[in-house]
């Protein structure tokens, strides 16, 4: 990804989509020729020169102080996430022997996978990195979501199966919202990682492959999809309402846990738990291993 485009790409979108008045701008005379804020505007609120804020959009500043940068994410109003998106882009990355190399694929720790089984009557567990491959997933999740262990290697990608499995539009009711926040999702951890090939081949990919996701690529909005609700409708089982969760693991960086869970005591908590035992392998069922001895 080029960072200097993209952090003109990003300024402007986020200027672009904010009023004039919720950011206390005074109208001037005559016609509004550029929607949202203009630069000069953004360049008075941030407290730096029009000039400099010009420069900044077009990639001519690569040097940018701390107090600028947070003078400029006030002005335009970012969220939290927004802002550490905007000092990732700002900050030039050297070049070095491993830049154009894909990243490792991480191991995922016995500790872990032993935590996704411990969860298993209770919560979807699937291990994720940043661009949201799948390392590790217990057996609520592959009967709640998709068998990612089934398929092909390539393919055991969660943005990949909301975005290109039709089974994805039968299972998440608000798919236009889930995708989208996908995309988001991805667009962040392009800004983290521009370096990363194998994103960069996902997101040409999927540029081609989904209609709609070039128009939400293009609008830059970055999300880190920490927590929210589903509403989800299982070929099996039938509605649930779920909580997911994204959880860091602090010894490894680069990758998450993210967890659906279900409200304690409601219908969906009910149905979660007959889908586990449904789903469950049959030593955990007691049908093997945990049968009790005849007399």
């Amino acid at each position: 990804m080029d960072q200097t485009g993209e952090l003109g790409d990003f300024l402007r979108s986020r200027r672009a989509r904010l009023r004039p008045e919720d950011a206390g701008v005074a109208f001037g005379p005559g016609a509004r020729r550029v929607p949202g804020l203009r630069r000069e505007e953004v360049a008075r609120l941030a407290g730096v020169s029009t000039d400099y804020y010009a420069r900044l959009e077009q990639g001519r500043h690569p040097h940018v102080s701390e107090a600028v940068l947070d003078g400029v994410a006030r002005a335009l109003r970012l969220d939290d996430t927004e802002r550490g998106y905007l000092f990732e882009l700002a900050r030039p990355r050297p070049a070095g022997p491993d830049r154009h190399r894909p990243s490792r694929i991480p191991r995922v720790r016995l500790a872990v996978h032993q935590m996704l089984d411990v969860l298993n009557d209770v919560s979807a567990g699937l291990v994720l990195n940043h661009r949201t491959d799948v390392l590790a997933v217990n057996h609520l999740a592959r009967a709640l979501i998709t068998d990612f262990d089934a398929l092909p290697y390539r393919d055991r990608n969660f943005a990949r199966f909301v975005l290109l499995d039709p089974a994805a539009r039968d299972l998440y009711q608000d798919w236009d919202g889930i995708a989208e926040a996908f995309v988001a999702s991805l667009r962040l951890a392009a800004g983290r990682h521009p370096d990363d090939r194998l994103l960069g081949e996902l997101v040409e990919e999927l540029s081609v492959r989904v209609p709609r996701f070039s128009s939400w690529w293009a609008g830059h909005g970055v999300d880190q999809c920490a927590h929210g609700t589903r509403l989800l409708v299982h070929p099996v089982v039938g509605e649930l309402t779920l909580s997911y969760e994204i959880l860091a693991l602090p010894a490894d960086p680069d990758l998450s846990v993210c967890l659906y869970t279900a409200e304690p005591g409601s219908a969906s908590a009910k149905t979660l738990r007959m889908l586990a035992g449904w789903s469950a392998p049959t030593d955990v069922r007691g049908h093997s291993s945990f049968e009790a001895p005849s007399n």
